[in-house]
């Protein structure tokens, strides 16, 4: 009989990752569990999200705001679907971080450096365990996956929770520093002081000023602090529970991707994945809008500051990048 917590996977990325994309087709099948954005603000009404799956598979698209599944419904809905997203009105899995900051820690929810083995107390172990099991046994799925961007956390997580496994998702971080900068949440624009990522490490501070405190240098170190922080949270993790994904991957083979990450969960394909693939409108050619939102100056700028992470992660020479192809 496996461990409890070994029905826990958590997906992990950086924001801006493909990490929702990836998560809401894991959640489309029938035997996973996850927290909704209902059960984020109305956590008495939602009983601990016991029809969260079913419901995910069943209500159309527009309702759910399901990432790229609105190219055949009737202009009518897609209208309703525009309306949706705008109120905020859709039916999807949650980073959740309202309730978690109140039943578990607001430590878990926007913390100034990533969170590790050493910041694991009994009392927030049990309020982990208490807050993902219970949710996990209400719904009675094998499996119940939860996806967290920003630091990774993961020591903490595996702290709390030996058994669960961690899928992180990476993408080129050109893609990832020029998405940020168009984000109304990113406080990047308020400088390091106020960011809420912490102080700069020396190295990189001096890299910041060096370049006049560009805030396309800053989303890019922005980048390199969490990737260094998922090398040495990986580190701590058990090598069979730690799955690396690039994004770039999936855009390329989704089926293929998909068909991995399932296995390393204990999933089998199901038609049902089948079905939220097929409806995908994936756009590869956005991994290279960077070369187009920004000026020749400041993608000169990202690959000179990025290239040593880019090639560390695999990303090959600058000039060999899919990203740079014509």
């Amino acid at each position: 009989m496996r461990p409890p917590d070994a029905r826990l996977a958590f997906i992990l990325g950086s924001g801006r990752s493909g990490s929702t994309l990836l998560t809401e087709c894991l959640c489309y099948h029938p035997d996973v569990g996850f927290i909704s954005n209902i059960d984020n603000w109305f956590p008495v009404v939602s009983r601990q999200g016991r029809q969260n799956n079913q419901l995910y598979r069943r209500l159309p698209a527009w309702l759910t705001g399901r990432t790229g599944r609105k190219r055949d419904i009737s202009p009518p809905a897609e209208r309703l679907a525009r309306l949706a997203e705008r109120l905020s009105v859709r039916f999807a899995p949650s980073e959740a971080y309202r309730i978690i900051g109140r039943e578990v820690s607001p430590m878990m929810v926007d913390p100034h450096r990533d969170l590790t083995r050493e910041d694991y107390t009994p009392w927030v172990g049990e309020r982990l365990r208490r807050f993902f099991m219970g949710r996990a046994e209400a719904q009675g799925k094998p499996l119940f996956v939860h996806k967290l961007t920003g630091w990774p956390r993961a020591g903490l997580l595996a702290e709390a929770f030996p058994q669960a496994r961690f899928v992180h998702v990476l993408r080129d971080g050109r893609g990832v520093a020029n998405s940020l900068l168009h984000q109304p949440w990113w406080r990047g624009y308020e400088g390091p002081a106020r960011w809420g990522f912490g102080p700069l490490p020396p190295h990189y501070e001096e890299e910041w000023k060096a370049s006049g405190g560009s805030f396309v240098v800053l989303s890019g170190i922005q980048w390199k602090m969490l990737m260094d922080a998922f090398d040495a949270a990986k580190a701590t993790v058990p090598a069979a529970q730690w799955m690396d994904l690039k994004y770039e991957d999936f855009l390329a083979a989704p089926e293929e991707i998909l068909r991995e990450i399932l296995a390393f969960l204990g999933l089998e394909w199901g038609s049902e994945v089948q079905v939220a693939l097929a409806g995908l409108e994936l756009r590869p050619e956005r991994q290279a809008a960077y070369l187009h939102e920004l000026t020749p100056h400041q993608v000169d700028q990202l690959n000179a500051s990025l290239e040593g992470h880019l090639q560390k992660l695999g990303y090959a020479d600058l000039q060999e990048s899919p990203a740079l192809r014509p």
